[in-house]
């Protein structure tokens, strides 16, 4: 995403989103091209903050929010994961045992794109912690 070249870099978005809007058609409630609609600007911005994100590593050392997550105490937080995310669920519950007032909630029906229920959900906690 780096290269001077703006073809280089729009070539590499349209690949980008390509795979991810070929991932995301697995799913029974997946849309067509969710990614691959976007404008061409919004698409690069998108693809350029992934490839950050993932080539840094979240800007974390490995394992860091699981060896720290006890500083959280006293700070509420809900996790809500569902069975196709890309972070394994057996993570999703170790940080629910290390952050002592956190709440995980489990949708096992909901694919990559959410659901209803992963909607309902963040509402609820968003309109939690609104109020506090």
């Amino acid at each position: 995403m780096d290269d001077p070249d703006p073809l280089v870099r729009a070539r590499a978005a349209n690949a980008w989103c390509a795979w991810e809007d070929a991932v995301l058609s697995l799913e029974p409630s997946a849309r067509p091209r969710p990614y691959s609609d976007r404008p061409p600007a919004a698409m690069l911005a998108l693809v350029r903050i992934c490839a950050h994100h993932a080539a840094h590593g979240a800007w974390l050392e490995e394992g860091v929010p699981l060896r720290h997550a006890g500083r959280l105490a006293d700070l509420p937080g809900v996790l809500i994961h569902g069975p196709s995310t890309s972070a394994a669920r057996s993570t999703a519950g170790e940080l629910a045992r290390a952050w002592p007032d956190a709440e995980l909630l489990l949708d096992n029906h909901s694919e990559h794109q959410g659901s209803d229920v992963k909607r309902e959900w963040l509402a609820g906690a968003l309109d939690m912690f609104a109020r506090q």
